[in-house]
């Protein structure tokens, strides 16, 4: 059975990245929280494939909004940094991802991927993972599912904002919109 994560600390990462200027670097839940930043990271299977970029460009072409709302996005795949920064110097028109507005991590041994219960052990890959962790580290939200289906840009930025809201969103919320009274 698998065990609740929402709404308990998240799992504490530190991992190699490849950084928007396109340096080696590392990224860490713990920086973003001492930063008093939200965090969003998200899990893709990996890189030069079909869906893969079409998610990580649109994320990034929307970079301001996530900064607007102080919030980090951090890419991850089971990929090296190396595989990342080869994919990151293929244009978009290509099939690359060019130039991003965030940091792509690297978790070759998987370990980040099975602490947040996306890696498909036999394939050694992650499943389509999102997660939004609040500045003090709990686990507001996540959502996973199949590899053949990409996400939703609007719908990320729709729930961090509804987070942020600390109130009772009902569904279909949009931002200001107002919350439930108790």
């Amino acid at each position: 059975m698998a065990e609740r994560m929402v709404g308990k600390q998240a799992p504490r990462f530190e991992m190699q990245a490849v950084l928007p200027n396109g340096d080696f670097g590392r990224v860490s839940l713990e920086e973003n929280m001492k930063n008093g930043k939200w965090t969003v990271l998200f899990f893709y299977p990996m890189d030069f494939t079909f869906v893969c970029p079409t998610e990580i460009t649109a994320i990034s072409d929307r970079y301001d909004e996530f900064e607007d709302l102080d919030a980090v996005v951090i890419g991850v795949s089971t990929d090296s940094v190396y595989s990342h920064k080869a994919w990151m110097n293929v244009p978009r028109e290509e099939n690359g991802i060019g130039e991003i507005k965030y940091p792509l991590a690297a978790d070759p041994t998987h370990q980040v991927s099975r602490d947040y219960g996306v890696l498909i052990e036999e394939e050694g890959v992650a499943l389509r993972g999102l997660f939004i962790i609040d500045p003090e580290g709990e686990l507001k939200y996540a959502v996973v599912h199949h590899n053949n289906i990409g996400r939703s840009v609007d719908e990320v930025l729709r729930v961090l904002q509804a987070l942020q809201t600390g109130g009772l969103c009902p569904a279909n919320w949009k931002p200001g919109q107002k919350t439930l009274e108790v």
